[in-house]
């Protein structure tokens, strides 16, 4: 498993769009406005109505209650029921957007993703000059929660896919499943597929008055028990109708299903949202057995940390015994630096989007002669710069005469150190391209590893220029 850099443009939306509506549990009304973001920005909501505009990303580690929806909380501010939001925003293959809120819950419309995919195409989704992240699924990655029997698990496949199977033990809903096999499929396949909920619970939920915004208009009602006159008297006030009625199939009438097995296919949208919380886009197949916001939101969890620290850890996979790409002849043909500045010996993989290299740290260092003699430690700043050379080799890759630039830094951010490198250490680089390169600035994450293991990372930024 790992992260790899594709060759998908990330994207956002062309303009500002706004819905307005009433949320489920709060019943207050609220204005929802999706925002075109920057590159990197993922998902966030913003709320409007509290001092500051405090932002809450997207973020599974922000989970705080799962019972009634996903409940985000930051900083003691919450969002409550993120995942249609967050469906029709992953399910319509948009990476970067600001979601403002003058509420803490999205609008709950008619308890699918539809009307916020109609916005959303309705603001144009374009691409952005940066390139997608996706973890690649190698191996099975699973969750099970002992207490409901709910199991969700990651198997590799091709594509992102979701397969659903729901079964609540009643007659009236049955056993049902639902699959996406790809994310273009979404919109007409799954986004109007609305939330359900069995007859005991809005008893429940009307009793504790935790259910303000709803009426028969956006949520499916399965009637798992008889309907006695007292609890009809109560729905006919709480969704404001003269009668209320039980269809033959089972549900409260004034709604039809759009499809036999729309509560799988809703249960689906749900997965959906809840996994756009792990942050980076999945490559693997997801199969959720009785998925609820529970399960779904702790594997979230579980998949966030697992990328955490692949990102961390994910030492390029070389053979220090084959050939190498290009070695220090050829990298001296390419860069202008020679010893004792020239800081790497060899290059294994030179594509369009990323590059690695190595460098061997002896004793005989120069910069060892000074650099704590009683304990040598290679200093940090060379580390860096050893991490800038090999993202030299990938910017002047792009020109057919390189002998004839320069590189020079322009930026450097969040620059960390995590372990010290000693002589005898071999020192593995990968620097990979976060946005194109363009007029010869090349804009680069790259990252230092020794002895298995994550020494340095840095945001980098370069050009190149030709010498007079």
């Amino acid at each position: 498993m790992g992260i790899v850099n594709t060759e998908i443009k990330q994207k956002t939306i062309e303009k500002p769009i706004s819905l307005t509506g009433v949320g489920l549990h709060t019943g207050k009304n609220v204005t929802l406005t999706f925002k075109p973001a920057a590159a990197n920005t993922g998902l966030a909501f913003k709320r409007l109505d509290l001092e500051g505009a405090p932002v809450i990303e997207a973020d599974a580690n922000y989970v705080t209650n799962t019972q009634r929806g996903t409940c985000l909380e930051k900083n003691g501010v919450t969002i409550q029921t993120s995942e249609h939001v967050l469906a029709a925003l992953v399910g319509l293959d948009v990476d970067n957007v600001i979601i403002e809120l003058n509420a803490s819950e999205p609008p709950i419309m008619d308890g699918s993703s539809k009307f916020f995919v109609e916005a959303i195409e309705a603001a144009g989704v374009v691409e952005i000059d940066a390139f997608r992240e996706e973890y690649v699924i190698t191996d099975i990655v699973s969750y099970v929660d002992e207490e409901s029997g709910s199991e969700i698990l990651v198997m590799p496949s091709k594509e992102y896919q979701i397969t659903t199977m729901v079964d609540f033990g009643t007659k009236v809903l049955g056993t049902q499943n639902a699959t996406l096999n790809q994310i273009s499929d979404f919109k007409n396949d799954i986004s109007n597929a609305r939330t359900f909920s069995f007859l005991h619970e809005i008893e429940m939920l009307l009793e504790h008055g935790l259910i303000k915004g709803g009426d028969l208009n956006n949520a499916i009602v399965y009637v798992d028990k008889p309907l006695s006159p007292e609890t009809m008297e109560k729905l006919k006030v709480a969704f404001k109708k003269d009668t209320i009625a039980v269809k033959p199939n089972g549900i409260l009438d004034n709604l039809t299903l759009h499809y036999p097995n729309e509560a799988a296919r809703h249960k689906l949208l749900d997965v959906l949202g809840d996994l756009a919380l792990i942050g980076t886009r999945i490559r693997g197949k997801v199969i959720a057995n009785k998925p609820g916001h529970f399960v779904n939101t702790q594997f979230a969890k579980k998949l966030s940390k697992l990328i955490k620290n692949d990102r961390r850890n994910n030492v390029p996979n070389i053979d220090v015994n084959q050939p190498p790409l290009m070695d220090v002849n050829q990298i001296m043909a390419m860069l202008p630096h020679r010893q004792p500045f020239l800081l790497i010996d060899k290059v294994f993989e030179l594509t369009d989007s990323y590059v690695t290299a190595l460098k061997n740290v002896t004793m005989n260092e120069d910069f060892f002669a000074g650099h704590f003699p009683g304990a040598p430690v290679m200093p940090g700043v060379l580390i860096v710069e050893a991490m800038a050379q090999t993202g030299g080799i990938l910017v002047l890759n792009t020109v057919p005469d390189p002998e004839n630039y320069l590189t020079f830094f322009m930026k450097m951010d969040n620059v960390k150190f995590k372990q010290k490198v000693v002589p005898g250490d071999t020192l593995i680089f990968k620097c990979s391209l976060i946005t194109p390169i363009r007029r010869g600035i090349c804009h680069m994450q790259g990252y230092a590893y020794a002895n298995g293991k994550l020494c340095a990372e840095a945001e980098l930024m370069a050009q190149i220029s030709k010498v007079k």
